[in-house]
């Protein structure tokens, strides 16, 4: 069911974008484990999930870049600019099951972050 999981991930990204938390919700299960292993964090449950998002400070959009789902595994690549905190990428990894994510590892990341290593200069230009 490669098309259920990667529509239930691209569904759930477009109620994140209209902050609509009730209709994100029925997409996440319960007990859904969200990790987000660049800062050490983990989410455990729907309502910690949904907290964390509608919490975040307002002044965001989500930009969808592409979707991918084979079986009950969707991935996701979106681009969130922030007018205050500037532009922030995230890959993640869903698990789906029953039409609901029961599992997820996002890496947030903002380009620029990461500093280039002056050895690498020689074989790579900077986007």
């Amino acid at each position: 069911m490669s098309v259920e999981s990667a529509k239930v991930v691209e569904e759930l990204w477009q109620r994140i974008q209209a902050r609509d938390w009730a209709g994100a919700g029925e997409l996440i299960a319960e007990d859904a484990v969200v990790e987000w292993p660049v800062s050490g964090e983990r989410i455990v449950g729907r309502a910690n999930f949904l907290a964390v998002n509608s919490e975040y400070p307002e002044g965001w959009s989500v930009r969808v870049l592409r979707i991918v789902g084979e079986g009950d595994q969707a991935v996701s690549e979106v681009e969130v600019p922030h007018v205050d905190l500037g532009l922030f990428h995230a890959a993640s990894f869903w698990t789906v099951r029953d039409g609901r994510i029961v599992a997820g590892r996002e890496y947030w990341t903002s380009p620029g972050s990461d500093p280039r290593p002056e050895w690498r200069a020689r074989y790579v230009e900077p986007m």
